[in-house]
């Protein structure tokens, strides 16, 4: 049965939203929180029957999770599936794979270290705190699990002077007459696990807005956008399969991303795009997209302005098509750009596959439309495999389908801590675009490949770069 908002305590109406206190949202949960089904028909229509995944607390009853299908890989769609639940301490998992025979099975990513052992075709394996996890058997990336443990979200009271809107399990569609879910300044918004949205999220010129909780959210064309807004803070919601991008920032600062997960498999479905935003901290997403899991920009469309002060950390991307990461294509021919004070750290990057050369790069910045792109560093990065592509690619460029004007250069560019597992890769790019248009100060230390130490004669130069230092170990 469909509902809007089905919770407790509800007092008034604003905007054509309740805004509600829910007792059992507040009460929290034990040390393992199992979030409701889907209720009705979307049971059954939102199942994926791949595998049986169980949890529980050390030596308790095993649980059952549902398991939702999720959509992966633009290239050619493929259905996979995705267990989600909450935890506060150790918790044991098992997964069965149904109906099949395997051999093996791997958690990634591989830097959460989780040891895994396999019993009669059943995957075991204990997590002690939270984590985003890939669990594939025989190799099979298509139509793996994705498992997420969450936190445990409790709720507490409603803070003075703040708006409260929470959203019990259940499925729940935009308030009649709207197309989306629009959340005013000053508001708190809580997503109880098992709760759906069916329809997209907006925040437009507000400010101080907090959407908390791992709800699902599905159906909007983006997942969430935050236009014209300061002060917004997104901790836990897994988005499924939107048309077009997860998050969408224009224009926008001060923007906190917290435990954003994702899937998207159609032509343009980014994860994070930013345009002209400033001060936004990325920590704790998992983005599987098909296309840009990150992308940094300038100008575009109806947002204007420069675009500094990004730190994206602690996260784990997968490109089945295009960059991992991408920074500065677009921006405004008449009046230049700067794209500044980026940080990439502790990134766990399970995939990328491109075929076409100009859009490869695990690591990208491709300059365009008169922006320079400066104070760039990536660090302790690891790429789990490219299928198709290049570790980094950096590039002043005219791009013939999107750009206005080429880049007007790349500064001071750092890459440290950077290893490529395994895969059949193209050699990084670095390459100016003319004389006054030029790379310079990029700093490679510690870079490798699967063959060792990636030095200054496996990079293809190209012209008009300046002050390259290569340091291996």
């Amino acid at each position: 049965m469909k509902r809007r908002l089905a919770i407790a305590a509800c007092t008034s109406i604003v905007a054509g939203v309740l805004l509600c206190a829910d007792p059992a949202l507040a009460q929290g949960a034990g040390k393992l929180e199992i979030y409701p089904s889907p209720p009705g028909p979307d049971y059954y229509s939102a199942h994926e029957d791949t595998f049986t995944v169980r949890v529980r607390e050390p030596g308790g009853p095993w649980r059952d999770l549902y398991e939702y299908r999720v959509m992966v890989d633009a290239d050619n769609p493929q259905s996979a599936s995705m267990a989600t639940f909450g935890m506060d301490g150790p918790v044991e998992v098992a997964v069965q794979k149904n109906n099949a025979d395997v051999r093996r099975v791997e958690v990634r990513p591989g830097s959460r270290g989780v040891a895994v052992r396999l019993e009669g075709g059943v995957a075991y394996f204990t997590l002690d705190r939270p984590a985003n996890l890939s669990v594939e058997f025989d190799g099979d990336r298509l139509h793996n699990l994705h498992l997420f443990a969450n936190p445990l979200y409790v709720a507490g009271a409603p803070t003075k002077g703040r708006r409260l809107v929470t959203f019990a399990p259940g499925i729940h569609t935009p308030p009649d007459g709207q197309d989306s879910f629009r959340f005013e300044s000053d508001t708190d918004v809580r997503l109880a696990g098992g709760a759906i949205l069916k329809g997209q999220v907006d925040v437009s010129r507000a400010h101080d807005v907090r959407i908390t909780g791992p709800g699902i959210l599905q159906g909007g064309k983006e997942g969430i956008s935050v236009l014209f807004s300061q002060n917004v803070e997104i901790d836990g919601p897994i988005v499924v399969n939107p048309k077009h991008y997860t998050l969408f920032c224009g224009q926008s600062s001060g923007l906190t991303l917290r435990n954003l997960r994702t899937f998207s498999a159609g032509g343009w479905t980014d994860g994070i795009d930013s345009m002209s935003c400033s001060d936004v901290h990325v920590d704790g997403a998992f983005l599987r997209t098909s296309d840009d899991s990150i992308a940094i920009y300038a100008d575009r469309w109806d947002y204007h302005g420069d675009a500094r002060n990004h730190v994206v950390e602690n996260s784990t991307l997968w490109a089945d098509v295009a960059h991992p990461i991408n920074i500065g294509l677009h921006g405004n021919k008449e009046t230049p750009r700067t794209i500044e004070h980026l940080v990439f750290r502790n990134i766990d990057i399970l995939g990328h596959d491109e075929d076409d050369r100009d859009y490869q790069g695990a690591m990208a910045i491709t300059d365009g439309d008169n922006n320079l792109v400066r104070d760039v560093v990536f660090d302790d990065i690891r790429v789990d495999r490219i299928e198709e592509g290049m570790l980094f690619n950096f590039k002043v460029v005219f791009n013939q389908k999107y750009s206005l004007a080429p880049g007007r250069g790349i500064r001071d560019v750092t890459v440290r801590n950077v290893r490529l597992r395994e895969g059949l890769v193209n050699r990084p790019v670095i390459a100016g675009f003319d004389a006054g248009r030029t790379v310079r100060g990029v700093v490679l230390e510690g870079v490798e490949g699967p063959d060792g130490a990636i030095g200054r004669e496996g990079i293809d130069l190209g012209a008009f770069v300046e002050n390259l230092t290569v340091s291996t170990r």
